[in-house]
């Protein structure tokens, strides 16, 4: 017989998840251990173990369950109604910059642990690539209306739309650079209209 979770079980992984996301944006993704995210649930470390097989794991699901308590694919959706390239661009530097400091704790502890493990950069390249989706539809759009700048190619537009939005370009204005997440949206917004749009 298959083994189902009861409400219980369902409950406590979700308080595992929970913990670990708090823990590690009041940490900024660093040195939270298995040991403190169950001591925060009220369980044993063992416990964590039965829901989660490794700290892999856990990360990979809390980054799921941050993306769908946030709403981020609804928020996504507002680029639907983007009349134009220009204003799909402002679209979404607002959802994802917003996004950004929601997530990133979890977001660093992933970037960390990336180049070390595989199944973890499997699960960042994914995120990512959902990224790169979005920028290079609003590429796409630009370019079908005629505007996309002359020096650009599609794909090189996208890397560099990519690249201008990363997480790590992120931490360095917000956090060496100390600008308020409204500056550093407003910044980008202006950069990349300045650099696409013809």
């Amino acid at each position: 017989m298959l083994y189902s979770m009861s409400s219980e079980d369902i409950d406590t992984r979700t308080r595992i998840l929970e913990a670990t996301w708090q823990l590690l944006e009041q940490h900024q993704g660093q040195g939270v251990k298995m040991s403190d995210i169950a001591k925060a649930v009220g369980i044993s470390r063992q416990a964590v173990y039965l829901h989660f097989a490794s700290r892999t794991e856990l990360m990979i699901a809390t980054m799921n369950y941050v993306d769908e308590v946030k709403g981020l694919y609804e928020r996504l959706n507002q680029l639907q109604s983007a009349q134009s390239g220009a204003e799909s661009i402002d679209t979404l530097v607002e959802i994802w910059g917003n996004y950004i400091p929601e997530i990133y704790g979890l977001a660093k502890a992933m970037l960390m642990t990336k180049d070390s493990d595989d199944a973890m950069a499997a699960a960042w390249n994914n995120v990512m690539g959902c990224l790169r989706d979005v920028c290079q539809q609003t590429i796409e759009m630009l370019a079908q209306e005629g505007k996309l700048a002359a020096a650009w190619s599609i794909d090189e537009a996208t890397d560099m739309f990519v690249t201008v939005v990363s997480i790590p370009n992120w931490e360095q204005l917000n956090k060496e650079c100390h600008w308020s997440n409204e500056q550093y949206i407003n910044s980008i917004k202006t950069l990349l209209k300045r650099t696409f749009v013809a």
